[in-house]
């Protein structure tokens, strides 16, 4: 019999599949069970314009079966079939989706990659087998044909005999080599999983003989091994079926039979858009961070379906950055099958998708956080520095998406609040949102820059995690009140007459403050009298955008530059301290020195700045005590 050769296109994407090392060869079973059901659905839809074919759903089914002896796999189906022409035009010429300047457009930016993302469909047979057969029959037809090829050297077609109508594809698969185990695709529960991983929402059973173990007639001790037809795709997707018949435990079991979290999700989010782009979804917020989700390794993404076929398992594409907590899938019959990442990044479909998703999501954040406060609590508490990060991230693009989304403890309150709530409570008189930073609610709390604006009554946001002021800097100000640092050289409160004092002190004692200035060299860029120290001796405040705690997360950095906030050194002029500082400066300019020393160092302290000599500061603090 003469072999026909395959088109150019056909005959080159068929070698690369045969030599292909693809390392997710499974998709194969995707493939033809994807093309069976759509052979099915050829009939269904032919029974609704043809009043003599009657379509009873009861009839239609896909079965797979092993023959380990021959290593053949079958994968069967009752569908239209195909016939001689069908044969040679479906399966002798590429499909235009996958044409080869696209092909050639790809091929080297994603190596070995490039067949899973085609899903290019029958031909994924051969990274498996050595040989194909197809058997079909069409409907309306007595005459059956064989396909058969070995590859990409050609085919033949030739009449056979077939009892039904539909398809058989026979796999006659490879051997196993040292790297490559094929024997895989000879096992019943390996080829289940796999149905189960990518086709369990085919909406016609998927059957296959699977083998049980039931006790032997007459024995209860003695067991035998029995083949039992079973139906392994479940066919009906969650995400399909009318919410109203679901329960949250049905939700919790399919975030479980996922395996999205070992924990259990805090909210979930169903979707049935049928608009612009009609699409189903459902989508989790989860209670816990996952071990590696603020590493590298973490993949961000959506299980991505396609009419009830998975084609992608971590579409990044369908989730921000900031939301990329999120889990879950989406499925929309407005997607290709045989789709590309790269045509999937401009696909306008998806895009619209995106931005639907985008918004559900912060709807949901929303509502949990009006209505179920404590529960946001714990989602914030996982997740509240990736909205941060989202804030700080692209210049601060997202801000107006991600800021009514932020807590921050409160000085007042002694629990989170949202900048709302912040500024719904902020007397008239109050010009700025404050805040401080440190390393821990008990830290900040001692800390001298807070006594002026707490003894004004004014409330205090706290900042302890170390993206907090980069995406603060990023929103600048929130709803016209701009933000503002306790350490903040200028705190904008109204003079009262122990500021006028402060004043005076320091213009009486520019010499002194000079002095200590020049004794600490390029520590710090003035000294000054305190308008904020009411109780402390002494503290720091910086001039300009950078400030201290900024400062030590960029030192702390891999690669840190040698980055320095503007530091000014305050003098608490109401405390005893002064009063010793001022006699230093008159009489012994050597113990000033000491003392300007001691003061620099114990701003340091209260900063959480790490000295520059302690040995020098205990050696300071010995002449002290002689």
């Amino acid at each position: 019999m003469a072999i026909k050769q395959f088109e150019a296109e056909s005959k080159r994407l068929l070698e690369m599949m045969i030599n292909s090392i693809y390392s997710q060869r499974e998709i194969f079973l995707r493939e033809l069970i994807s093309n069976a059901s759509d052979a099915i659905d050829k009939i269904y839809y032919k029974a609704l314009s043809d009043d003599q074919l009657v379509f009873n759903k009861e009839d239609y089914y896909i079965k797979v079966a092993v023959d380990k002896a021959n290593r053949t796999l079958t994968i069967s189906d009752t569908g239209i079939g195909m016939t001689k022409e069908d044969l040679e035009s479906n399966l002798g010429v590429i499909a235009k989706s996958g044409s080869l300047a696209f092909k050639k457009e790809n091929e080297l930016k994603d190596g070995h990659n490039i067949i899973g993302q085609f899903g290019v469909g029958f031909y994924s047979a051969f990274m498996v087998a050595d040989v194909v057969t197809v058997i079909s029959k069409p409907l309306g037809s007595d005459q059956a044909h064989k396909w058969e090829s070995e590859g990409a050297e050609g085919y033949t077609i030739e009449p056979c005999e077939k009892d039904s109508v539909g398809t058989e594809i026979i796999l006659k698969i490879k051997e196993n080599t040292e790297d490559d185990q094929y024997d895989e695709y000879l096992e019943e529960y390996r080829l289940k999983a796999i149905i189960k991983k990518y086709s369990d929402f085919i909406r016609y059973p998927i059957k296959m003989d699977m083998k049980e173990q039931r006790p032997k007639e007459g024995s209860e001790n003695e067991f035998e091994d029995v083949l039992e037809e079973q139906t392994v795709n479940s066919m009906v997707p969650i995400w399909r079926k009318n919410k109203s018949e679901l329960t949250p435990e049905d939700y919790d079991n399919f975030y479980v039979e996922k395996r999205y979290g070992f924990d259990k999700p805090l909210k979930h989010i169903h979707i049935s858009a049928d608009g612009a782009v009609v699409y189903n979804a459902i989508l989790f917020i989860p209670e816990n961070t996952p071990f590696d989700y603020y590493t590298k390794e973490y993949e961000k993404g959506l299980e991505l379906y396609s009419n009830g076929v998975l084609i992608m398992n971590k579409c990044a594409d369908l989730l921000p950055d900031y939301f990329s907590f999120v889990k879950g899938m989406v499925d929309s019959e407005d997607l290709s099958l045989n789709i590309s990442r790269e045509m999937l990044q401009h696909d306008r479909q998806l895009t619209l998708i995106a931005k639907n998703i985008k918004s559900k999501i912060k709807s949901q954040l929303q509502s949990l956080l009006k209505e179920e406060r404590e529960k946001y609590e714990k989602f914030y508490k996982s997740f509240g520095r990736q909205l941060k990060f989202g804030v700080y991230s692209d210049y601060g693009m997202n801000k107006d998406v991600l800021q009514d989304l932020l807590l921050f403890y409160s000085s007042k309150e002694k629990k989170l609040v949202t900048l709302e709530e912040y500024v719904s409570r902020m007397p008239e008189d109050q010009k700025y949102i404050y805040y401080a930073s440190g390393d821990s609610i008990e830290r900040i709390e001692k800390l001298p820059q807070t006594e002026m604006v707490a003894d004004k009554g004014y409330e205090i946001l706290y900042f302890t995690d170390d993206i907090d002021e980069f995406a603060i800097k990023m929103i600048m100000a929130y709803k016209e009140k701009e933000f503002k640092s306790v350490s903040s050289g200028d705190l904008g409160i109204e003079s009262d007459a122990n500021e006028n004092q402060t004043e005076t002190e320091e213009s009486d004692n520019k010499e002194l403050f000079d002095y200590m200035k020049n004794a600490l060299a390029d520590k710090v860029k003035s000294v000054k009298a305190s308008k904020r120290l009411k109780t402390h001796p002494v503290c720091l405040s910086t001039e300009g955008e950078l400030t201290i705690e900024m400062e030590k997360i960029l030192k702390a950095m891999p690669n840190a530059q040698d980055v320095k906030a503007d530091k000014v050194l305050e003098i608490n002029v109401n405390h005893e301290v002064f009063q010793s500082l001022k006699n230093a400066y008159q009489n012994d300019k050597e113990k000033l020195n000491l003392y300007t020393n001691l003061l620099y160092s114990q701003a340091l302290l209260i900063e959480g700045l790490p000295l520059q000599d302690p040995v020098e500061f205990t050696n300071d603090m010995c002449k002290i005590m002689v």
